[in-house]
């Protein structure tokens, strides 16, 4: 009980000593980096929080627009402040790489369940009791969020989507499976290796000659090695068969980017990737 009161009279002083500090010209502030709002869908049957980052000089007064980068795993304890971090950076005058964009961070409440499909690998069935609902999730991004952002900023058509991990599983997906959704795919280290890299086989429309819409796309990889569990994928050769299969294409209106980063694993490869990315997807802005 002494030593309670002792640090209670402590941590009292402590906070009284802070106030009056002559040195403190003004009240301490809080530093905002972004806006967080807080949507239900019907698709996901839940509230989905989002965190959004308005680039500098938004303005709801004036007519410009801005293209919108859609982060998965985009809680503020995921990758939200490291990214917004990286656009930041980039669109310093002296530096004006990547134009000034919105960044909506989708805050993760079941990462296996939103971002993979169904799986006929019993093992994977049995580690990711509540995995394969990937389907409701792009519903979701298609019919709920991309409306939403576009009702209630002032975005442009132009959308980037960045998923590392099983957020690059799924960033996968939707390039096969929904490719107009986004303009701008950033995949870093996509977890292809998933109900035995099933999606690697999967027949798209962006692989057709006649695809004509303009899309960017971007495969980044650590030295990763083997995948989880008990699976013999290799995750870096997964990685540069998903870029060989979209090269192969020979669709001029994809532009693809592999890279290899030999000095990065799964767990620090995606802040390097992200940054590389943007330097070979916007090679100059002026």
């Amino acid at each position: 009980m002494k030593i309670f009161i002792l640090l209670s009279v402590f941590f009292v002083q402590q906070a009284f000593s802070q106030a009056i500090d002559p040195m403190r010209v003004n009240p301490v502030k809080s530093f905002a980096l972004g806006i967080i709002e807080e949507i239900h869908s019907v698709q996901l049957a839940e509230n989905r929080v989002l965190n959004i980052y308005l680039p500098d000089g938004y303005d709801k007064k004036d007519t410009t627009r801005y293209p919108v980068v859609y982060l998965l795993d985009g809680s503020a304890d995921e990758d939200f402040i490291h990214i917004v971090g990286l656009f930041q950076f980039n669109n310093f005058p002296w530096i004006n790489r990547v134009p000034r964009s919105i960044v909506v961070g989708i805050a993760s409440v079941d990462r296996k369940r939103d971002f993979t499909f169904p799986t006929s690998i019993e093992s994977d069935q049995k580690r990711n009791p509540t995995a394969g609902h990937s389907a409701n999730f792009i519903a979701f991004i298609e019919k709920e969020l991309q409306p939403f952002v576009n009702r209630n900023y002032k975005a442009t058509d132009e959308r980037t989507l960045i998923g590392q991990s099983l957020g690059g599983l799924l960033a996968t997906e939707i390039l096969f499976r929904k490719p107009e959704l986004f303009s701008r795919y950033i995949i870093v280290s996509p977890s292809l290796w998933w109900d035995d890299a099933s999606l690697l086989k999967q027949r798209s429309e962006i692989l057709k000659p006649g695809y004509d819409r303009r899309t960017d796309i971007y495969i980044g990889v650590g030295k990763e090695g083997l995948a989880p569990g008990d699976s013999p994928h290799v995750m870096e050769v997964d990685a540069n068969l998903l870029a060989d299969k979209l090269i192969a294409a020979g669709n001029k209106n994809l532009r693809v980017y592999f890279d290899y980063l030999p000095n990065e694993d799964h767990a620090t490869v995606s802040h390097q990737a992200v940054f590389n990315a943007l330097r070979l997807l916007y090679p100059a802005v002026n």
